[in-house]
């Protein structure tokens, strides 16, 4: 079933609506979240781990309704991911992951077993020995992963779980999410658009507290057929003047000039030439229809 929010809406003490009458379906597999900073993911997500209660509106798991009865049942079904973690820093990976894993009652061998896997399939095997506080941003990210993996959750959360990894350890993340959501929910957001292209056919583009679409990658690529459009800026100057004119998704240095991709609803008004939309395109195309 996945989950399902119907009319959320969370308001902060300044009357700002973080979340605004919002209502998503999140099937399973990987499902992709896509918003700029202040959109309303991380409340979303807040609320999704029932950190947070929401002001109004409901949410459900698999039928299971978010409520203060049903917390402790619900906690144990959910993985997490923050986009901030510091975990015990003087413990090493391996006894910070085995105390997580004991936190969540799971048994000693299977937890050891269980980190011995996931430690390999994110390439921190060699590095378990290490203090938490002597690995690098990116590796402490790997080992967050881990720990919100541990009790293998129905419903998987991951923030930005990318952030600090060069391409090889993006490409082998992104893998074991994959690997991981059959048969279960993963709820992956983030700012990088290739991260979804790669991982997800289902996702949603949140701002300002509200969906502005959610659906298939297809048809998000559909919406943005006709606005995207390739020119040739003759310098820095001119490239400034479209920038402030129009969405800019793409620029570099081509011969004697600047090509750009410029996102529009209409032909930009000099000789361009439309060209295939990509999910950052899309993204940006919906992210600023209406602005």
């Amino acid at each position: 079933m996945g989950i399902r929010i119907e009319d959320l809406t969370v308001t902060f003490k300044n009357n700002v609506m973080a979340v605004n009458h919002a209502n998503l379906e999140i099937p399973k597999g990987i499902f992709g979240l896509l918003g700029e900073n202040g959109a309303g993911k991380t409340t979303l997500m807040r609320v999704l781990t029932t950190v947070l209660t929401p002001d109004s509106g409901t949410v459900t798991l698999d039928g299971m309704l978010y409520s203060e009865g049903n917390y402790e049942k619900l906690r144990k079904k959910i993985g997490y991911l923050p986009q901030e973690i510091d975990l015990y820093p003087s413990l090493t990976v391996q006894e910070c992951l085995e105390y997580m894993g004991d936190l969540s009652g799971i048994s000693k061998e299977r937890c050891k077993k269980r980190i011995g896997y996931y430690l390999e399939k994110t390439g921190l095997w060699e590095h378990r020995r290490k203090r938490m506080k002597q690995l690098s941003g990116g590796m402490k990210r790997r080992a967050g992963l881990i720990q919100a993996l541990l009790n293998e959750p129905e419903f998987l959360i991951v923030d930005e779980p990318t952030t600090g990894l060069d391409p090889e350890e993006r490409i082998r993340i992104r893998n074991l999410l994959v690997d991981f959501s059959e048969g279960r929910t993963v709820l992956f957001s983030t700012h990088v658009v290739e991260d979804l292209t790669a991982t997800c056919n289902q996702l949603a583009v949140m701002k300002k507290g509200k969906f502005l679409y959610s659906g298939s990658r297809r048809e998000l690529l559909k919406q943005a057929e006709g606005h995207v459009w390739i020119c040739k800026a003759e310098d820095e100057t001119v490239a400034r003047e479209l920038e402030n004119r129009y969405h800019v998704s793409s620029k570099q240095y081509a011969g004697d000039g600047l090509q750009m991709k410029l996102i529009s609803e209409a032909r930009p008004q000099m000789e361009c030439s439309p060209c295939e939309a990509t999910l950052e395109d899309a993204y940006i195309y919906i992210a600023n229809k209406e602005s």
